[in-house]
């Protein structure tokens, strides 16, 4: 709804009023249209300002109303009203004009922005365009490059960045509604022509063919795939080259085409699985988001390696008090350097001092004796973690949470090391830890709620989506992507080559194929553990590895290449070659062609011609296959965790909408039929054989993601 007042005798007041943002639904663009009428109609009104309660402008349109009948006023007619007034009309901004709110303000004649307002068009992350002007007014308003960035990213810019670029007239770190007013009564009675948006000339420059036709190519490349921002520049080129009239339906059309595409469901699916992930109770019942996490005002970070590094400023970064231990003192030494470079770097993108004075270094595990959580990040070395383990259990004092930032080693083993394994959970961060955005939180046999619920509440306090997963080899993220990898190593013993794999996969939306992947994250780190849990055989060390472990088929690909100190990127040499150690451009290595030809002659394989068909398929559903067992086995919460883990930490396209989801948008029967086959060819390989759990879903009718549950009804979970 929307409430309307008059103040200062001449200026009616408009204030948006649906919390938590805002967001335009039915009854707020009911209540615009209806308090736009009376304003216009009153002769004492002279001026209009449009805001929004609780110091939030507005957020756009109501997601919720998606996919219904949307019933009230339409947005487009509603904005091209309050354009078209003769009394000027002006938006005051505080906290976020997102979307079709800033399509909204884009309407009115006048913005005024608050110092701390962020404004911006984000359609695109939901698989949309900005489909109420926004892709036609913003050229119009500032220059096409600036728009067409700021629409294809979604990005959001600051009221001083809006200012500068044009979008809003004026900033002000005072009361604004109160010089929001001061504003109208400025104008009023004013000419309205050059501010009225739609009617302006879009600003074009002499090459506009050429920043189109560059625009789309980066884009194109960036999008790998995703359609909405390639619509968005298809739509600020209408902008540019065809009357509004002709340009707003170009807009329609494009929207319309977006908002029943299978992208559109999918990254809309995702923006709700992000809100909807870890929620769980333990096998006792307690749930532990209804637990009461502890504060946390000091932490500790043991290991100052790359992770511990990134994890040291993360909690800096959050304003936390931090005890950073290294044992080590070169290494010490070095991570000083490092985690201050990191903060100031932090600091100066972000606009704020840099957080130096919250870190206090040490080379003494002792200096962690007061701190009320400690985060262990030392190398995947089960016997050192349990050590430290035990110094932290007689050192701490009580009460003090243990975390281990393990990427799959068993915490209820860690945990037995301790007093207290009620207070031990795992922090599983991905690097660059102050970077992305993901946390496994882990949760043991004996992990209690308000532990959980005190790392879960941490993760949201440094800026991650946090997620509840139970403890198992690998947890959710590395246990899916065992299988996704296995799969791509048979398929070069099968007669593939990196390249292909790659190729495939990028084409298909990840950022990086699984071999540019090892390159860059460095092939010796799995090659350490795989030799850490016995998977790598002491005796095979000197000849040739088998290629069965554990009983079932195994290539040892990656441990050979290990052996020829090829480790990726840091040497080099991996799975491609680089022009010196540390190069970021993989090329084509003949070496590695070479020994693939020997590999396979040594083994008695003969090289087929592998399809892009045939990898897509093996390698996604091995890992969808293994998703499903996950949720057989309660290690996670429901689909919407795996999909949110996968996109966040292993790059899975967003607009695909995660493992789990793609798996019900090309059809579950389908899925479980190629598993068949390919298990069937290679009897070999058990993580081919599908999932109980997935027979019974296609045996239930392939049910929706959102009814997946019911089909699983666990009676209990792992966590």
């Amino acid at each position: 709804m929307a409430l309307y007042t008059r103040v200062s005798g001449s200026v009616g007041v408009i204030t948006l009023q649906n919390p938590p943002v805002n967001a335009l639904s039915a009854a707020v663009r009911q209540g615009i249209v209806d308090m736009m009428d009376r304003a216009l109609s009153e002769p004492e009104v002279k001026s209009v300002v449009i805001c929004g309660q609780n110091g939030k402008f507005c957020g756009g349109a109501d997601i919720k109303e998606f996919g219904t009948n949307m019933s009230g006023p339409a947005l487009i007619p509603l904005i091209d009203r309050i354009e078209s007034a003769a009394k000027p009309v002006v938006a005051a901004i505080e906290g976020i004009a997102l979307g079709g709110g800033l399509e909204l303000a884009l309407g009115c004649h006048y913005r005024i922005a608050h110092s701390k307002a962020k404004l911006g068009l984000p359609e695109v992350s939901l698989g949309l365009l900005p489909g109420a002007g926004g892709t036609q007014r913003l050229p119009r308003l500032i220059s096409i490059p600036a728009a067409l960035e700021l629409i294809t990213t979604g990005r959001h810019v600051t009221a001083a960045e809006a200012l500068q670029l044009g979008i809003v007239d004026k900033v002000t770190d005072r009361n604004t509604l109160d010089e929001a007013v001061k504003f109208a009564l400025s104008v009023a009675g004013k000419s309205l022509d050059l501010h009225r948006i739609s009617t302006n000339p879009c600003p074009h420059p002499p090459d506009v063919d050429a920043v189109f036709e560059t625009a789309m190519q980066r884009v194109r490349q960036r999008a790998r795939g995703a359609l909405a921002p390639v619509a968005c520049v298809q739509a600020v080129r209408a902008a540019a080259t065809l009357p509004y009239a002709h340009g707003m339906e170009r807009e329609r059309e494009l929207f319309k085409g977006l908002f029943t595409s299978g992208q559109a469901r999918a990254l809309q699916y995702y923006f709700f699985a992000q809100r909807a992930v870890g929620r769980w109770s333990t096998p006792g019942g307690a749930r532990w988001d209804t637990s009461k996490p502890r504060p946390v005002r000091r932490a500790a970070v043991i290991g100052l390696g790359t992770m511990g590094r990134g994890i040291t400023v993360a909690l800096a970064q959050a304003g936390l008090s931090v005890v950073a231990v290294e044992t080590n003192e070169k290494q010490l030494t070095e991570a000083k350097q490092g985690v201050s470079d990191m903060l100031e770097r932090g600091a100066r993108r972000r606009g704020v001092p840099p957080a130096l004075d919250k870190v206090i270094y040490s080379h003494k595990i002792q200096a962690v004796a007061d701190v009320d959580l400690v985060i262990e990040a030392v190398f995947e070395d089960m016997e050192l973690k349990k050590a430290i383990f035990q110094q932290l259990s007689a050192l701490c004092k009580p009460g003090t949470f243990l975390c281990t930032n393990t990427s799959g080693l068993d915490i209820d083993e860690l945990a037995a090391q301790t007093q207290n394994p009620e207070l031990v959970v795992g922090m599983h961060f991905f690097a660059p830890a102050h970077v992305m955005k993901l946390l496994e939180v882990v949760y043991g046999q004996k992990s209690s709620p308000q532990a959980v619920a005190t790392a879960m509440q941490i993760g949201s306090k440094i800026g991650k989506v946090s997620v509840a997963v139970g403890n198992c080899r690998g947890f959710v993220g590395n246990r899916i992507l065992k299988p996704y990898l296995e799969q791509a190593f048979f398929l070069l013993e099968e007669g593939a080559t990196p390249e292909l794999v790659d190729k495939v996969l990028e084409e298909f939306g990840f950022a990086m194929g699984v071999f540019r992947m090892s390159d860059l994250s460095g092939l010796d780190v799995g090659w350490r553990v795989r030799k850490a849990i016995g998977l790598v055989a002491p005796e095979a060390l000197t000849g040739p590895y088998a290629r069965v472990r554990e009983g079932h088929r195994y290539s040892p690909l990656g441990d050979l290449l290990c052996e020829q100190v090829r480790f990726g990127q840091k040497t080099g040499r991996g799975w491609y070659q680089y022009d010196k150690p540390g190069g970021r451009v993989a090329k084509p290595d003949p070496w590695l062609h070479r020994f693939l030809e020997e590999y396979r002659a040594q083994h008695g394989l003969v090289a087929r011609r592998i399809d892009h068909q045939e990898v897509l398929d093996r390698c996604l559903y091995a890992l969808i296959n293994e998703g499903f067992r996950i949720l057989e086995d309660g290690i996670a919460a429901g689909p919407e965790d795996i999909d949110v883990i996968y996109v966040l930490g292993y790059g899975w396209p967003q607009h695909r909408g995660g493992p789990m989801f793609y798996a019900g948008m090309v059809g579950l029967n389908k899925v479980l039929e190629r598993l068949e086959h390919y298990h069937q060819v290679h009897p070999d390989v058990p993580n081919l054989q599908p999932c109980s759990l997935l027979r019974k879903l296609v045996a239930s009718g392939s049910p929706p993601i959102n009814k997946w549950r019911e089909v699983i009804k666990k009676p209990h979970s792992q966590l």
